[in-house]
């Protein structure tokens, strides 16, 4: 009786949580069978030709020394940080944590600000062409990479260390027989996602690169809106799509699984690290990472701090992200928690699964756009139709990050109440109410708040869908540096960035709620 109870109950959830795969897959094929559609229409047929193999190796090239750059040293700056207990530590690893809700235009005025013709670095190296997507690459990325390493160091069993210690390993012992098997473990997962973002990277590319730098992405921008090439458009995307897909397929192996122990671990004591030459040389490996990402951070402070000045524009434009940002969580939200869901109750499609959260990665923004554009060119929507598509872009590209706070927590407490839900007859509304919000509304708000803070800098979704009139935070900032008014992007630039820090700080308090 219970097993029937509880396969009634899976089977509930199940039916519901697919709900949101197929929107999502209905959101792509609105973006890709238009678009389609008008090709064979025009009697284009995608070829590639030798600019789309040029624009491929640039793409690969560009993201394989980005992951390299950013994945390689992460793992001496993860190792660095586990082993070391310093005062600051704490702050430090609060810094590493701004880049990955730092709205991407304002980490391209601080890069410009430092290392621009007329920054305080101006002349080390050329920021506009392969140099300058490399150093915003690693910006953005060794700050994630190094996180996850470290969650990976800091997840080993207690007992290993101490049984180390006490058989007397050195320090490279140490990370032969433990630290290594679980860096391992993610490598994997953290290169894939990290070359995926650089692969997949639009706004970097299309404000520091040039002719002779440029990815799938905005090529098939430029195509598109530019020239008008479609069938050219469809060739770079047919590349892009299955370039995406295999990193997705390959990332998708490392598979979560909830660990009912670690709630009842001892806390983590590492006994490796103690020698003068091992403090010394962690020490320079943090401070060099501490100088990458530092210095970007203060020059967007010193900028900004004196050149705010509220004006009309700016409070429209803070208005209207805000509206945008509102408006994608709101669409993100059920699909997300669909999702999660759906990863809980149907394993066996885990991988199908993490494809479709990541689809707003798979599949170009730019053809995404065109598409839509083509669906709803008999709208008459204005300003509000621009605004829902651009919000309904952000919901997909957030996806992938509202899921990393949601799908483990779903998972586990699926795990943990299944059982007992079963056995008091819950299901539906009252079990959601009674059993599971209490240990979910915590990644439930710091997956909103993730969703939000996402859709506020975004700028890739305004470049593509946005029309004239429409101006958001992030595409304000562009305005002005492109007009050379640096004082005013500047004030502009470090209003954006305290809004989304404020709400990433928020973020990572409310995942302690219970």
């Amino acid at each position: 009786m219970l097993g029937e109870l509880s396969e009634g109950l899976r089977g509930a959830f199940t039916l519901r949580s697919l709900l949101s795969p197929l929107l999502i897959l209905l959101a792509i094929a609105l973006g890709l069978v238009p678009l389609i559609a008008f090709a064979l229409q025009q009697g284009a047929v995608p070829l590639p030709d030798p600019y789309v193999w040029r624009v491929l190796r640039f793409t690969l090239l560009q993201a394989s020394l980005s992951t390299l750059l950013s994945v390689l040293p992460a793992i001496f700056v993860a190792r660095a940080l586990a082993r070391q207990v310093f005062p600051g530590r704490k702050l430090l690893l609060s810094l590493f944590a701004v880049p990955l809700s730092l709205p991407v235009i304002v980490a391209i005025f601080g890069l410009t600000s430092l290392y621009g013709a007329a920054g305080v670095f101006g002349g080390w190296i050329t920021l506009y062409g392969l140099g300058g997507i490399l150093l915003a690459h690693v910006f953005f990325n060794l700050p994630l990479a190094t996180r996850l390493f470290l969650d990976a160091l800091e997840s080993a069993a207690p007992e290993s260390h101490r049984l180390a210690a006490q058989l007397g390993f050195s320090d490279a012992a140490v990370f032969h027989h433990v630290d290594a098997p679980l860096l391992l473990q993610v490598l994997p997962r953290v290169a894939a996602l990290v070359f995926l973002l650089c692969a997949a990277s639009f706004v970097i590319v299309l404000v520091l690169g040039g002719p002779a730098a440029t990815t799938l992405e905005v090529a098939i921008y430029q195509s598109l809106r530019m020239d008008f090439d479609v069938s050219r458009a469809l060739s770079l995307s047919v590349i892009q799509i299955s370039l995406s897909a295999v990193l997705v397929l390959l990332a998708a192996k490392a598979i979560y699984q909830p660990d009912a122990a670690a709630a009842i671990r001892l806390k983590l004591q590492r006994f490796d690290g103690t020698s003068a030459l091992s403090k010394s040389r962690d020490g320079l490996i943090i401070a060099l990472a501490a100088l990458l990402v530092v210095p970007v951070l203060l020059a967007i402070a010193t900028q900004g701090i004196w050149h705010i000045a509220i004006s009309t524009l700016l409070l429209r434009a803070a208005a209207t992200s805000l509206l945008i940002a509102l408006l994608s969580c709101a669409l993100a939200m059920p699909l997300a928690w669909g999702l999660a869901v759906a990863q809980a109750r149907l394993p066996r499609w885990q991988g199908a699964l993490s494809a479709i959260g990541l689809a707003g990665y798979i599949v170009p923004p730019a053809v995404l756009a065109t598409g839509w554009f083509l669906a709803f060119r008999g709208v008459d929507g204005g300003l509000w139709l621009a605004g829902f598509l651009i919000a309904a872009m952000n919901a997909l590209v957030a996806l992938p990050f509202m899921l990393t706070s949601l799908a483990p927590a779903m998972a586990t407490a699926f795990a943990q109440h299944d059982k007992l839900c079963a056995q008091l007859s819950l299901s539906g509304w009252q079990r959601l109410r009674l059993i599971d919000m209490p240990s979910l509304r915590g990644p439930l708000a710091q997956a909103a708040l993730m969703g939000f803070v996402l859709s506020m800098g975004d700028l890739t979704a305004v470049t593509l869908l946005g029309t004239q009139g429409l101006v958001t935070l992030p595409s304000l900032v562009q305005q002005q540096m492109g007009h050379y008014q640096s004082d005013a992007a500047g004030g502009t630039a470090l209003i954006l960035a305290g809004i989304c820090l404020a709400l990433s700080f928020a973020a990572q308090r409310v995942r302690q709620w219970t």
